[in-house]
């Protein structure tokens, strides 16, 4: 053990980095080791406590996000060099590790993975029960049908792997001060911060907090409540068991899912760490309350063997040797939940230059990979690449503690169930983020979760199999969808569209600050657009539709999910630009619905004087109007591509609204539809999405949106620069179009295309979201495919649920949009549908 006397050393940093766990260490050798100077870190008592120090070390390759795989892979190809770097040993065991699957649900769950990893360069393997016996051979193979294996698995000490890169943190100019405790947080009106402490004060450009289950407290200093709470986590080590002594190599770790507990070699015997039910588990909600209790740093909590005992139970009937097993020792401590399991890394909104990563529940795996996305994003102002799943600002104000407790109740309960397409999770619901028409319509509908918000899916008629029934193939919401998608089509239909991100923005250099934020133009008085906010390497981070309701007074709207991560970027220019504008976030006092289909215009029109014809209220025009005497902006878009309208209005009107809307529209057979098939009736109409076809990892040339760029204006736009370049040089991949011949199972995003070359069939790229197309009776995907394969009539394959569908590129889109129609009807060309 290494000691450290208390001092700070400076009064200045660039960085400073609060807390000494293995992920604020990563982060500070990440800084230092890419050439920051003054990477000043400190723990309140010493490296490693809190809960690192206790974690089993579990290290995979496997994660089912798409870019949390980048995270696990670059930490262990980190970790397996981290020694030779820095003289320190690690105790890195790379055995590999094996997923059981012991039901048919979990074999598809696997194969579903698998067409996750093709397009990823890490190994994964779908085995068979002889190869898992092969390479685990204590294990009981009655109930074992598959194995997922991941080669390159294992385990690492975490208090070694820590002190390896401190040590690689010291190597390149980083200082580690502690016990050094901060006491207080005070922003300075130029953005810097002054850091307390005991022992003085420091001056930071930024400051991160990486404090643990201590981040908490970090964040009430300066106002902001982090949804965190610490999870009581269990794990048991055997003594020397002979059957895992006489073994030549090192067990796999495995995890036995329905089981739900982990299991691997240590040293002569077995360590094995469950995860108990939302019922049986433990939360520490006394330090959500009160605070942690001053001097906790490496204590642990009582053992509670009779909590755990079912799963040990399961473990024994798996891996029989078990039984004659003597306990060495129980651990129990404290691990910091997320409501989601995912930690919170990244800048966070509503207060400058003031970064997180914390909510670790699986540190150790994500240290290595983490302190390298933070730092490259610290220095190069944008992410390296997408993963708005872990942005804090996916939380606001509605997660309220009891949300947070309930919510890590159930991620921890559910650590191993079967992780379906779109999974919902019930627990903490609703929150306060509710819009005026959930009352009314909460039992007609399956509702979904978005940020915060209850939003109808799929609406329920007499017949239909009513509630959530998820599945790998097409389930009870099937048809129903179809049946919405004909409503919206052939009739109308209305949407309640109320989480969708609202802001205002006005004042003397709103139209400047717009033009640089956006890659379109800035639109006219009276009208609407639909623009991208590009990052300075010309990705996309945010697409919004932005209307100019009076001279230099905007609304701006963008998708629930990332209301707060737009809201930050916008700020961030108007504090560096000083721009004079006001931006108000209206997202929770404004509700939204959406009529959309060919009798739209009539059923409005009954409901106010304004003439709402062809003539008058022309496609992306925006105006004030009353509709039944209630006050509305409305915008003639629709992101079903059919005839409609947005209507933006006072929560407390959504209901005597939409009330006067379904009784105006009674002749015209008027009905709800949910977002399920809105995202059917867009993707028939090619209309891509934020989050799918394009992100922080796409471009917008390569995601089709040139239409909406403006390469050719003035301003000079975030992105613009790079932008050209990557026109200069040409794309290597493209945005297509496929359709595909399947079964009973459809495309949704992030499957493996695969290509008939002349040597092998071989993963060439990735679908980025899909559906079944209700119009044309078949499945329907956007993919990226390499430029030299992205031509109309290209032959790829598909690859769901572990077979391989034949695709075909098309032309875009599907079903044209209704502007679209009406434009080439008064040419006198007849269009398709």
């Amino acid at each position: 053990r290494e000691t450290s006397s208390p001092s700070l050393g400076k009064d200045r940093a660039d960085t400073v980095i609060i807390g000494g766990g293995c992920v604020g260490v990563s982060l500070a050798y990440h800084l230092a080791k890419a050439g920051l100077k003054d990477v000043v870190l400190l723990e309140k008592s010493e490296l490693t406590a809190g809960s690192t120090w206790h974690a089993a070390g579990l290290t995979t390759y496997f994660h089912p996000g798409i870019n949390l795989k980048k995270i696990h892979a670059y930490s262990i190809k980190l970790y397996e060099k981290l020694e030779e770097e820095t003289g320190q040993p690690v105790g890195f065991h790379q055995p590999g590790s094996i997923r059981i699957a012991s039901t048919p649900t979990r074999v598809d769950e696997f194969k579903y993975q698998m067409t996750r990893a093709g397009w990823h360069p890490t190994e994964q393997y779908l085995i068979t029960p002889e190869k898992v016996q092969e390479l685990f051979p204590l294990l009981n193979m009655d109930k074992v049908l598959a194995g997922l294996y991941n080669p390159g698995d294992g385990h690492i000490d975490p208090y070694s792997l820590t002190m390896a890169l401190a040590a690689g943190a010291r190597k390149y100019g980083a200082q580690l001060n502690y016990p050094v405790q901060v006491t207080n947080l005070n922003l300075r009106s130029d953005g810097t911060w002054e850091v307390e402490t005991p022992l003085g004060i420091i001056q930071a450009k930024r400051i991160v907090n990486t404090a643990g289950f201590w981040a908490r407290d970090i964040g009430k200093m300066i106002g902001l409540q982090h949804p965190l709470i610490p999870v009581h986590h269990q794990y048991v080590v055997t003594s020397t068991i002979p059957e895992v002594k006489a073994l030549k190599t090192e067990l796999p770790v495995i995890r036995d899912l329905e089981g739900s507990y982990y299991l691997r070699q240590e040293r002569d015997g077995l360590l094995f760490g469950p995860y108990e039910s939302e019922e049986k588990m433990k939360l520490e909600e006394s330090w959500v309350t009160n605070g942690v209790p001053p001097g906790f740093g490496k204590e642990l909590f009582e053992s509670d063997l009779d909590r755990i005992m079912e799963h040990i139970e399961a473990a024994m009937e798996m891996v029989p040797v078990l039984r004659k097993a003597d306990i060495v020792n129980t651990i129990a401590g404290p691990i910091t939940y997320s409501p989601d399991i995912l930690p919170m890394v990244g800048p966070h909104q509503g207060v400058r230059n003031y970064w997180v990563a914390i909510g670790f529940g699986y540190g150790i795996i994500h240290a290595g990979g983490m302190g390298k996305y933070l730092s490259d994003w610290i220095l190069e102002g944008e992410p390296p690449f997408d993963l708005i799943e872990v942005d804090p600002n996916r939380y606001g104000k509605w997660t309220t503690t009891e949300y947070t407790a309930a919510k890590a109740r159930e991620s921890y309960g559910f650590n191993n169930i079967v992780g379906y397409p779109k999974e919902e999770r019930f627990a903490g619901r609703p929150t306060e983020r509710t819009s005026g028409l959930y009352d009314l319509l909460k039992s007609k509908c399956s509702m979904g979760f978005h940020a915060g918000w209850e939003q109808p899916h799929w609406f329920y008629k007499p017949g239909d199999e009513t509630g959530y029934k998820p599945s790998f193939r097409r389930t009870n919401w099937f048809d129903p969808v179809g049946r919405e998608y004909k409503q919206v089509m052939e009739k109308v239909g209305v949407i309640d569209l109320s989480p969708f991100g609202k802001f205002k923005v006005k004042g003397t250099d709103s139209v400047k600050l717009l033009d640089h934020l956006f890659a379109n133009v800035v639109p006219k008085v009276g009208s609407t657009n639909i623009s991208h906010m590009l990052t300075p390497r010309g990705k996309v981070y945010a697409e919004l539709t932005v209307s100019q309701m009076y001279p230099g007074e905007f609304m701006l709207v963008t998708g629930s999910g990332s209301e707060l991560h737009d809201l930050r970027w916008i700020e961030e220019k108007v504090t560096r630009g000083g721009y004079k504008v006001e931006i108000e976030n209206m997202t929770d006092e404004m509700g939204v619905l959406s009529v959309a289909g060919p009798y739209a215009r009539q059923v409005l029109q009954k409901l106010t004087n304004e003439d709402l014809s062809e003539a008058s209220f022309k496609f992306l025009q925006c105006r004030h109007l009353k509709l039944s005497n209630i006050a509305v902006t409305a915008i003639r878009i629709s992101y079903t591509g059919e005839l409609g309208w947005e209507l933006y209005h006072r929560k407390e009107d959504s209901l005597p609204l939409y009330s006067a809307i379904m009784e105006a529209g009674q002749k015209e057979g008027i009905d709800d539809f949910g977002t399920y098939a809105l995202n059917a009736l867009r993707l028939e109409k090619g209309f891509r999405a934020w989050g799918a076809e394009m992100n922080c990892d796409t471009n917008p040339l390569e995601a089709g949106l040139e239409y909406f760029v403006k390469l050719n204006k003035a301003a000079d736009f975030t992105g613009k620069q790079a932008l050209k370049q990557i026109k200069e040089k040409g794309l290597k991949r493209r945005l297509v179009y496929l359709i595909l011949e399947t079964d009973n199972v459809d495309p949704e995003g992030n499957e493996s295309v695969w290509h008939n070359g002349k040597a092998r069939t071989i993963v060439i790229g990735n679908t980025t979201s899909g559906c079944f197309s209700y119009g044309a009776q078949q499945s329907l995907a956007f993919a990226y495919v390499p430029m030299e394969l992205s031509k109309v009539g290209q032959k790829l394959e598909v690859e769901l649920l572990g077979k391989n569908y034949p695709a075909t590129i098309i032309q875009e889109p599907l079903v044209l949009t209704e502007p679209t129609r009406m434009r080439l009807q008064r040419k006198g060309e007849s269009p398709k549908i």
